[in-house]
């Protein structure tokens, strides 16, 4: 099991994507810009979506995927592209973005009978079974309805926890996993602390809180660092004393699970 970063970054600048996970081949952990990069056969491949949120910036490719593959999929029989997500973000989605005014309603395109997408919403502690793996659905406290996931393999877990600010309810359920790898966002720096207490982000001494309740040492990804803040905020993080091993994550980093 594999998973390939295809976007970590919270916005947007030359050589920089946003926030999107390939699983494998066939499931898609969020869908930001990086998506784009992929090739159009690859693209093709996907049959799952899952979606940690409504923000922008980890579902604007959803509707350029769908798009994009709508052929390929019409003639391979592949059927639709299942997006999951909770009931809010679904509806969001809907209302917002495939409405035939933003983009068109690809859940009843190219027919009613064999769309391009369907929507499937999941609950705060659902494991989904999807191509051969399972995914947790993990608490998430962010501005917006949201959700982590976790990614569960023979010898731990891969766990991402969307974004989010300080949640007592992550920690709890992580303490009972073995993790082999902790995908964590911090989207602002120290100096910016008040920004992330009110949209609810982390910064490198917030996330200095939370990490204390992670026991033993876990290899910890930091993302969603907006572009011009990554030296600053990964020197605030090198200040930290931490027994986890803190590292920036990276376009294209693959992460083996078994």
């Amino acid at each position: 099991m594999t998973i390939r970063v295809l976007g970590c970054s919270g916005a947007i600048a030359q050589g920089c994507r946003t926030t999107a996970f390939l699983l494998d081949d066939a499931v898609l952990i969020d869908a930001g810009t990086g998506v784009g990069d992929l090739p159009l056969e690859a693209l093709a491949k996907i049959d799952h979506i899952l979606i940690s949120h409504s923000h922008l910036d980890h579902i604007l490719s959803i509707a350029l995927l769908a798009d994009s593959v709508m052929r390929e999929r019409v003639t391979s029989k592949a059927g639709p592209i299942t997006v999951h997500a909770l009931p809010q973000t679904l509806a969001a989605l809907q209302q917002h973005v495939f409405n035939n005014v933003i983009w068109p309603d690809f859940t009843g395109l190219p027919t009613p009978e064999n769309p391009t997408l369907r929507f499937e919403p999941f609950a705060l502690g659902d494991v989904l079974h999807l191509a051969g793996r399972d995914i947790e659905v993990l608490s998430a406290a962010h501005s917006v309805a949201a959700v982590g996931f976790a990614v569960h393999g023979p010898r731990g877990a891969w766990v991402y926890t969307g974004d989010t600010g300080p949640n007592p309810a992550l920690w709890q359920r992580l303490q009972n996993l073995r993790i082999n790898h902790l995908v964590i966002e911090v989207a602002f720096g120290d100096e910016d602390a008040e920004l992330a207490h009110i949209s609810q982000h982390l910064c490198p001494s917030m996330l200095d809180i939370e990490l204390r309740q992670l026991q033993g040492s876990v290899q910890v990804h930091i993302t969603h660092i907006k572009p011009g803040d990554v030296a600053t905020v990964m020197k605030q993080i090198a200040g930290l004393t931490s027994p986890h091993l803190l590292s920036p994550l990276t376009m294209g980093q693959v992460m083996v699970l078994d």
